[in-house]
């Protein structure tokens, strides 16, 4: 593999984390920018290395970053006050993590694809949630007067 394919790499995979990531900085969120860039090039880089390890090395690297990104994602999740936080962070992170390692094994247009999916995801289903749960809420306060 030429230098410049691995450091295309290395740049696509914390370009594509730094995307997601300007999503949840923009929404003040405990992980951002930084972190999900460090993350998809971490991972990118993890995954450029398995290349070199033949198939079994390469299989134990990989799903090693799912190990290390689970622990990660742990530190992000806080239950308090009746209220779980933090889990859509950890959940971004960990897609973060594969689309870094699929740009390692080459995926570009796959990689982009879910880049892509995964900041929709992340900005437009709040919406839908939103809505839904005022619904229900709505749904309640009627079954309450009845």
């Amino acid at each position: 593999m030429e230098n410049f394919e691995v450091l295309y790499k290395l740049f696509l995979g914390g370009a594509f984390g730094a995307l997601i990531g300007i999503e949840r900085s923009f929404f003040k969120k405990q992980a951002g920018l930084r972190t999900f860039a460090l993350v998809g090039l971490g991972a990118t880089l993890f995954s450029v290395l398995a290349t070199h390890f033949g198939i079994e090395g390469s299989s134990r690297i990989l799903s090693n970053i799912v190990v290390g990104i689970g622990f990660i994602g742990a530190g992000l999740i806080f239950y308090h006050s009746e209220k779980l936080t933090g889990v859509t962070t950890a959940s971004a992170l960990w897609i973060t993590a594969a689309i870094g390692a699929s740009v390692g094994q080459g995926l570009y247009l796959e990689s982009f694809f879910v880049t892509i999916f995964t900041i929709i995801i992340l900005t437009v289903l709040p919406f839908f949630e939103e809505k839904i749960c005022q619904n229900e809420i709505s749904r309640n306060e009627i079954s309450r007067e009845e």
